[in-house]
């Protein structure tokens, strides 16, 4: 049986005995159903793994015995940012969840011509704690040991500037392939929101050195384009053929 992974950003070595935090023990106690005695693999969302025993389990805290570090080599060495077009309900989450499974390293979400989501400042946080905890639960059911970076929601003409070895836009018309492109060690990936992306978003992504890419024929949903990008930028130049 698989055990159990827990994101616990505070453990360390040095705490032979740690209780977890409440949220936690209230999904390993509640939800999991976990019991004194069961094996925990804690992470610390920075590279560290440890082994570890549920010692206590009750309603209100779950207490677990810290024994060893525990070698996991699941990070690419690939850095790949995803600069995703706000897009409403299911599709931000999946396409978030799917891509921290494909081993994306950091997240945007961005602000474009055709976001049909508008959020104020106070929502705008509430949704990066939402996000945020979907990139926990991927983290731990994936393998990760790493967190990816969740950046705070960015228009795109802000985004666009940064560096990066490729900097990519997916075009269905474009004429030049993924695997036309030379191997570089950090990758930025272009993906607009359920309405696409404008003309002039393209234009000036392509005036910030982004390259249009073709990725197939077909053209895919804002969610589904995301983790198949992700995933064939990983088989090229990431760990997917290790």
């Amino acid at each position: 049986m698989r055990t159990t992974r827990i994101y616990c950003p505070e453990i360390s070595l040095a705490q032979h005995q740690f209780e977890l935090s409440d949220t936690a023990s209230s999904h390993i106690c509640k939800v999991l159903r976990l019991n004194s005695g069961d094996p925990l693999i804690l992470f610390d969302g920075k590279g560290n793994s440890y082994n570890a025993t549920l010692e206590i389990a009750s309603r209100k805290k779950a207490l677990v015995l810290v024994h060893n570090v525990l070698i996991e080599n699941t990070e690419s060495c690939l850095s790949l940012h995803l600069g995703l077009g706000m897009s409403k309900g299911d599709r931000m989450d999946y396409a978030i969840q799917k891509a921290v499974e494909v081993g994306v390293t950091h997240i945007t979400p961005l602000k474009t011509k055709f976001s049909v989501i508008k959020l104020d400042e106070d929502r705008q946080q509430k949704k990066l704690q939402h996000w945020s905890g979907i990139i926990i639960h991927a983290c731990e059911q994936s393998g990760r040991t790493i967190l990816p970076a969740l950046n705070p929601i960015t228009p795109l003409s802000n985004w666009l500037g940064h560096d990066a070895g490729h900097k990519i836009v997916f075009d269905t018309e474009a004429n030049t392939a993924l695997s036309q492109l030379e191997k570089k060690d950090s990758v930025s990936i272009l993906i607009g929101p359920e309405g696409g992306l404008c003309n002039t978003e393209i234009e000036m992504a392509i005036t910030h050195q982004f390259k249009r890419i073709k990725l197939g024929p077909r053209t895919l949903r804002t969610e589904t384009a995301a983790v198949i990008a992700c995933g064939a930028i990983q088989t090229i130049w990431g760990d997917y053929t290790n």
